[in-house]
């Protein structure tokens, strides 16, 4: 029973991997290994426009949100 519950989600996770693996990147054609696109958008409230080079090798929270 234990070994059936172990090849049960041994196939699952495979089937995820296998699933992001070929469409994990969807339309917009950003996913795992693709650089970070620019940061556009605005306002910004607390400092002037950022860049990512500026941000080099530092830990960045981007915090997002919409009304409604």
């Amino acid at each position: 029973m234990k070994s059936r519950v172990i090849r049960l989600g041994a196939a699952a996770l495979f089937a995820v991997l296998v699933t992001f693996f070929f469409f994990g990147r969807g339309a917009s054609g950003i996913g795992p290994g693709t650089p970070a696109p620019e940061l556009k958008g605005g306002p910004w409230l607390n400092s002037e426009p950022l860049k990512l080079k500026d941000l080099r090798g530092k830990v960045v929270l981007i915090k997002m949100w919409t009304f409604g």
